[in-house]
């Protein structure tokens, strides 16, 4: 199953807080994602589905391989592509959102040329 954007922001979102709280449940990403209870209600029904979260009985989200696959990539895109844009002067809270916009987009080829350039000249 190939997610959209929307799909792999949750997905992001997931891993974020499962490293900041001892357990995940939809109401946590409501409020992270300022998003209301039956859009995430309907995102976790759809990455359930789609194998990338397991949801237990009591409601707690834990990624799956695949789940934390996505995510991880995601958030490296973006955490790399914010340090870029911030290297170069970027503010970092327009730095957050453009790496947000793009870390979507990119392709493997682009990324990974970007991270050898940061890391050819120590950025």
């Amino acid at each position: 199953m190939s997610l959209q954007e929307s799909g792999e922001m949750y997905l992001e979102t997931i891993l974020v807080l499962s490293q900041k709280l001892s357990g995940v449940r939809s109401i946590d990403v409501c409020e992270e994602m300022g998003y209301s209870k039956p859009s995430v209600s309907r995102a976790v029904g759809i990455l359930k589905n789609g194998g990338y979260i397991l949801v237990d009985r009591d409601g707690y989200i834990t990624l799956t391989d695949e789940g934390k696959y996505v995510a991880e990539r995601t958030y490296e895109r973006h955490r790399v592509l914010s340090r870029f844009f911030e290297s170069i002067g970027v503010s970092p809270e327009r730095a957050a959102e453009d790496a947000c916009k793009i870390e979507h987009d990119i392709s493997d080829e682009s990324f990974d040329a970007l991270k050898r350039y940061i890391a050819d000249n120590a950025l």
